[in-house]
């Protein structure tokens, strides 16, 4: 929904936007939040490469997110704590860099140029809420899939990992398709 508020930080914080609200149901949560994505404009991918950068405390989660992932068939990217947690549990993942940091192409970089299929990006401090601004604003612009909670991305990959059967839209997007 923050497609609608142009110039908003996709960052769910405590203001709370007003632009509607919608339901999936289904016989697993998976299909059900399956549908909601769909039904709140968000076409989840079926392959592609995920980018990843957690927060310290997400990090526990991080080998099990990234198994289910690669065994949906997705490739991964990371930051260099993430994927060193990554790569401490067997995940192959490829390093990339924040905003600011080592060389070209950095995960905006990589979002901009259409090789991010969906992001996962959890912080924590002020500063790392600023730092990736950036990249949370290049998904929304590219229409990308973003969750800024591990919890937004345990449900993701619940909705991944079931049948695409029987999940449609009833309504035509903006665009009218």
């Amino acid at each position: 929904a923050f497609i609608r508020f142009p110039v908003s930080d996709p960052m769910v914080g405590p203001e709370i936007y007003s632009s509607g609200e919608v339901m999936g149901i289904g016989a697993t949560f998976g299909k059900a939040y399956r549908k909601a994505q769909l039904a709140a404009g968000t076409d989840l991918p079926e392959k592609g490469l995920v980018f990843i950068s957690v927060k310290a405390e997400d990090k526990k989660d991080l080998p099990e997110l990234g198994v289910r992932l690669r065994e949906l068939g997705f490739d991964l990217c990371a930051t260099g704590g993430t994927a060193r947690v990554l790569a401490e549990a067997d995940v192959p993942c490829e390093i990339v860099y924040k905003v600011g940091e080592g060389s070209r192409p950095r995960a905006v970089d990589r979002i901009k140029n259409g090789e991010v299929a969906m992001v996962v990006n959890t912080t924590k401090s002020r500063r790392a809420m600023a730092d990736s601004y950036p990249i949370r604003r290049e998904a929304l612009q590219n229409h990308i899939p973003y969750t800024t909670t591990i919890a937004g991305a345990k449900a993701i990959v619940a909705a991944l990992g079931s049948s695409r059967d029987g999940v449609y839209r009833l309504q035509t997007d903006i665009h009218g398709s």
